[in-house]
């Protein structure tokens, strides 16, 4: 079909979005179910039809540890293919993209946040407080190993990369004892089963953004903007909001350790939002951990008051010690 192949005339049916660039290797299981969740509540909301383009960024054809790679390597490509009009919105895991805004691109939609606090898949079903003194515990975030250095447990942390069905078999190989990920990719992989433990955000503080995918369109595109924002739940861009305005003020990348979780409850003058945020060493033994109220509307400045506050109480010495910190 000469219209489907070409998808530029607005009474085409069908729009080309992209497989979700967060997951670390091209045509994974998490990339495919995260756009395919989009795409499903797309086709209920409007009566379009979605067709998934695969496109292999940097990022999914280096073995390199994310910190090594930088901001943004699984989400420049995507950019490009938006920029070419060879796709018309993509999907992205929202805390890989990078905080600065992106010329002609907008954020058109911040669907439902799945569940952000991260989860431990151990083997024998053990728990965090189960593991023994010097059991192997993998990730691959910067955050999470200064976090779980934090804690104190003598765990030997392990750096990994590769995708979630990857890393869970690290564990049931017996490679590794536990692997520490993001509870919303297991969830949307259908395999929530296997989470022996689901960290509280006081022992292990979400990324900024995690659990939450972002769904970016160019901005001249009017209809689609107008049509993709059915898919925007109010609440979840504010939480986002506040939690990137802190990293985008701390100007600390997606791989530092620096952690943020807002969640925004109703309140008895209105609907009211509580960012916790945290700086850590990446050896864990210093942290400065803090927050902040407001309203929803003040989602930016409730980001940037408290990494005001975290860089008064600190926060620039410990980013600073990051900069030395060899890439594992």
């Amino acid at each position: 079909m000469r219209c489907r192949r070409a998808h530029r005339c607005r009474t085409c049916p069908i729009w080309r979005a992209t497989r979700d660039a967060a997951a670390r290797h091209s045509g994974s299981a998490l990339a495919l179910a995260q756009s395919q969740q989009v795409a499903e509540a797309l086709r209920a909301a409007t009566g379009r039809e979605v067709e998934l383009v695969e496109i292999v960024t940097a990022g999914d054809r280096s073995s390199a540890p994310v910190q090594q790679l930088g901001v943004g390597v699984f989400v420049s490509a995507l950019r490009d293919a938006l920029g070419a009009k060879e796709i018309d919105f993509a999907v992205h895991s929202y805390k890989d993209l990078p905080t600065a805004v992106h010329d002609g691109l907008r954020i058109a939609a911040v669907p439902p946040r799945e569940d952000p606090r991260d989860a431990l898949v151990a083997s024998g079903g053990r728990t965090l407080a189960e593991l023994p003194p010097g059991a192997r515990i993998g990730t691959g975030a910067l955050r999470r190993m200064a976090q779980l250095h934090a804690l104190g447990l003598q765990l030997e942390v392990v750096p990994i990369r590769g995708n979630v069905d990857t890393r869970l078999r690290k564990v049931s190989e017996g490679e590794l004892d536990a692997v520490v990920l993001a509870r919303a990719g297991i969830v949307r992989l259908g395999r929530a089963a296997e989470i022996t433990e689901t960290l509280d955000p006081m022992l292990m503080l979400p990324a900024p953004a995690q659990g939450a995918l972002a769904v970016e369109c160019r901005a001249d595109d009017q209809d689609l903007v107008e049509l993709l924002g059915r898919l925007d739940h109010a609440a979840t861009r504010a939480a986002v909001t506040a939690e990137r305005a802190l990293l985008a003020t701390l100007e600390a990348g997606c791989s530092a350790p620096v952690a943020a979780f807002a969640e925004v409850a109703e309140g008895d003058d209105g609907d009211e939002i509580y960012l916790r945020g945290a700086v850590i060493s990446p050896d864990g033994t210093r942290d400065i951990r803090l927050s902040r109220t407001g309203t929803p509307a003040a989602a930016v400045e409730i980001g940037r008051a408290l990494a005001a506050d975290l860089f008064e109480a600190g926060a620039e010495t410990l980013l600073g010690s990051t900069e030395n910190e060899p890439h594992p």
